[in-house]
């Protein structure tokens, strides 16, 4: 019997796999925000932006080695530009979802 290659058997290589996976993700998130309604629109870039902020800073404190004093404190920059950030999103989607509001007479 010939020996017969599976798909588990092939080799892919990482940066392939890896650039498939970015371009899919291309495609759901424009697929995600484009069908949000114009009044969900706000709301959902601002978790998006706190979420996005939340995975930069993890990554830079955790690519900053032990004795690197530098990348602490850039990685204590980026934690409080990143709060910054966050409080700005939510303090945008307050005002915008203040605005659909009726208002009280």
């Amino acid at each position: 019997m010939p020996d017969m290659t599976t798909i588990s058997d092939v080799i892919v290589n990482p940066f392939i796999q890896q650039f498939s996976i970015f371009i899919m993700a291309i495609f759901v998130g424009y697929y995600v925000v484009w069908s949000v309604t114009p009044a969900l629109h706000t709301p959902l870039m601002s978790v998006t932006n706190a979420i996005s902020s939340v995975i930069i800073v993890g990554a830079l404190v955790a690519a900053g080695p032990d004795g690197a004093s530098v990348s602490k404190i850039l990685g204590a920059i980026a934690i409080a530009l990143a709060a910054v950030n966050i409080f700005g999103g939510f303090a945008v989607t307050a005002r915008m979802l203040a605005m659909y509001k009726k208002k009280k007479k």
